[in-house]
């Protein structure tokens, strides 16, 4: 394969990526014009239509899909193969795309920017807090935090953290109007601070564990919310009682007026693992990154 055939193949590939010529053009910093033009060579060079116009987008044909499908993986693991040959004796350089929740990066990532930045001014970060589930495959990510290690075909899990409880707490105010509640009937008589997930709209069941096995608990609300910050306040202005990781909890600088309720029912989450494809591990601006949220981490 020439080198032409090989940069229309890259071209083709963002087009499909970014949804549009305009776009991909932007993306690559090069000219509308030429993305065209790189297009139209290889359509020309295949015999067929690679994408459907459309007023709004354009789209895949069958041969195009087919063609992303067998090439994609082809043209990662040789700019990857590139990027770590060329990386040997630079200082880490580069962008570093990473996808995490909003509690992850509050935990994990936040107190770690400004140590990372300074130690490799050579890299950028892009961060997308974001509290569903993302393929970072497909999404194009290098790196991702979420909860467990069942994840996609050709991604690596690394632990970041031991399982850790989610607590319920509530304030002194709430507690002197409402009393303390002992047991997982009592909670019918209380407010629950609601957490809704942005991902599907749905609002996040309270689930207990009682004597090691869960239990759903139905209760009324005044407030819910998709942030964090936002239950927080909720329970700090005694809306009802609400739900935090304890380790969300030791970084709320008025901690002690969140006062444990039922303690003995919460529920434990698994441990929260840093994942990535296997190809990006292998760049040395992605690899630099990994070993710093694990060495801050470990122990």
């Amino acid at each position: 394969m020439n080198n032409a055939i090989y940069n229309q193949i890259r071209i083709f590939q963002c087009i499909a990526r970014e949804g549009s010529i305009s776009a991909a053009a932007r993306k690559l910093e090069i000219t509308p014009p030429s993305v065209s033009n790189a297009l139209k060579l290889l359509e020309q060079h295949i015999g067929h239509p690679l994408f459907v116009r459309t007023t709004r987008r354009i789209e895949l044909t069958e041969t195009g899909q087919q063609l992303l499908e067998q090439t994609a993986a082809a043209v990662e693991s040789l700019e990857t193969s590139l990027e770590s040959i060329r990386d040997q004796n630079q200082e880490p350089s580069g962008l570093v795309r990473i996808t995490l929740s909003r509690f992850a990066y509050l935990l994990i990532l936040k107190p770690a920017i400004a140590a990372f930045c300074e130690h490799y001014p050579g890299i950028q970060l892009e961060i997308s807090v974001y509290d569903g589930t993302v393929n970072v495959i497909d999404e194009r990510f290098d790196l991702g935090i979420r909860f467990g290690d069942i994840l996609e075909g050709g991604v690596v899990a690394r632990l970041l953290m031991q399982p850790f409880r989610e607590g319920l707490y509530a304030s002194g105010a709430y507690l002197e109007k409402f009393g303390m509640p002992d047991k997982p009937a009592d909670l019918r008589h209380h407010r629950l601070i609601g957490y809704r997930f942005i991902t599907n709209n749905r609002i996040l069941p309270l689930i207990l564990n009682d004597k090691g096995e869960q239990l759903t608990v139905e209760m009324p609300g005044q407030l819910i919310s998709n942030d964090i910050d936002v239950m927080a306040d909720g329970i700090r202005n005694g809306l009802g009682i609400g739900r935090l990781f304890e380790p969300i909890w030791q970084l709320q600088s008025d901690r002690e007026h969140f006062l444990p309720v039922m303690e003995r029912y919460w529920k434990t989450y698994p441990p929260v693992y840093l994942y990535y494809p296997k190809s990006a591990g292998k760049t040395k601006r992605v690899k630099a990154l990994i070993d710093f949220l694990i060495s801050r981490t470990a122990g």
